[in-house]
């Protein structure tokens, strides 16, 4: 008669200093690559945000082992104090913020990493509510808080982003149909119009030894418009200068990195920072010269980028972040993402729920009609 070999029951281990998260990559990226394979979610993205955005971040990493020891979940928070309507409040967040793009439970079972991982955060009250920040539309995140409403615990939902995206064909000539023929007769006239002022090329960076420079030459174009108006381009603050320039360095080296830059008489007009990933083109940070405004030279490259990535057979074009008009001139479909409340089953957390979903939508209307 054949030994039947027992495997224990998975169980949850809290990872919470750096040391043991950063020996996790390995595994970490095995687990990314067999579920959600996408680059906001694998470990050396998480690494860099932490390193840049949140140094000093107390770490509350949930890791689920199968019966084996392998990992088969994670969900990597942290803990911190805020306020919620002047009372503050113990929350667990995503290790994430508007840079990150998206975040998700990551799992090979979400049932079943959903149940242990709310059973975890059950026994622990040092907490008062968990937020995951853009989960988006089916992503693994969802299953956590339907378990947690399934469970009778307080949660709530807002919706945060819609993110353009394009699927793409396999011809050129097949996206193009896809146009408004206005779209494309513009585009035509604003590319006639920029040949008229100069000799106009498209250069496309990988890496190499003048990475820093080019780098330095897209954050002066993107800061030199509306955004470096608004104090929100990437080289006006130390923290998010370092978290792109070290996220372009590490893509570099894993052949992940797209810097895009249209070119007047040499001169960058049109810069994109992108991840290329997985047969997708993530399309993080876009700029142009404003004062070329009339010859649209954002949406000339967009169109030369487009058409590279159908040739080289990418299957995604996602332009992340919230949706904008632009954007809308190349596609009609979008990504839902949202952010998802739970609240622990205590006094204070039943509270502030209420406070959040129920109390400060009717204030609010109860403002709106007052004021019309």
């Amino acid at each position: 008669m054949e030994a039947r070999q027992l495997t224990s029951a998975p169980r949850v281990v809290e990872v919470a200093d750096r040391t043991t998260f950063m020996a996790l990559e390995p595994e970490w990226n095995a687990l990314v690559e067999s579920t959600a394979d996408e680059p906001f979610y694998r470990h050396e993205f998480f690494r860099i945000w932490l390193d840049d955005f949140a140094p000093e971040a107390r770490l509350r990493v949930f890791t689920l082992r199968d019966g084996e020891g392998r990992l088969s979940a994670a969900l990597p928070l942290m803990a911190g104090r805020v306020s919620m309507y002047g009372v503050p409040v113990r929350q667990l967040s995503a290790t994430a913020n508007p840079h990150s793009c998206r975040f998700d439970l990551l799992a090979r079972d979400p049932g079943e990493a959903s149940a242990a991982f709310l059973e975890h955060l059950r026994g622990d009250k040092n907490w008062d509510v968990l937020l995951l920040t853009d989960v988006p539309e089916g992503g693994a995140g969802w299953s956590l808080y339907a378990a947690a409403k399934a469970a009778g615990l307080s949660v709530g939902t807002w919706e945060s982003l819609q993110s353009p995206y394009i699927p793409l064909p396999g011809s050129w000539e097949a996206y193009q149909k896809t146009l408004q023929s206005k779209f494309k007769a513009n585009c035509r006239r604003r590319r006639r119009k920029l040949e008229e002022k100069g000799r106009v090329t498209v250069e496309r960076v990988e890496g190499g030894l003048e990475l820093e420079a080019k780098l330095e030459e897209g954050f002066a174009l993107e800061a030199s418009g509306w955004k470096g108006r608004r104090g929100t381009a990437m080289a006006q603050d130390a923290r998010t200068r370092g978290f792109y320039s070290e996220l372009a360095r590490t893509a570099a080296y894993e052949g992940r990195l797209a810097l895009f830059f249209m070119r007047l008489d040499g001169r960058a007009v049109a810069f994109q920072y992108a991840l290329e990933y997985g047969g997708r083109y993530f399309l993080l940070k876009p700029g142009y010269d404003e004062s070329l405004g009339d010859c649209s030279p954002g949406q000339l490259l967009m169109e030369d980028v487009l058409r590279d990535c159908v040739t080289r057979g990418l299957r995604e074009f996602d332009f992340l972040g919230p949706d904008m008009v632009w954007k809308r001139d190349w596609t009609d479909k979008v990504r839902r993402h949202t952010w998802l409340y739970v609240f622990n089953d205590t006094a204070l957390g039943r509270a502030m729920c209420a406070a959040k979903f129920r109390w400060a939508p009717v204030a609010r209307e109860v403002v709106a009609r007052w004021k019309k």
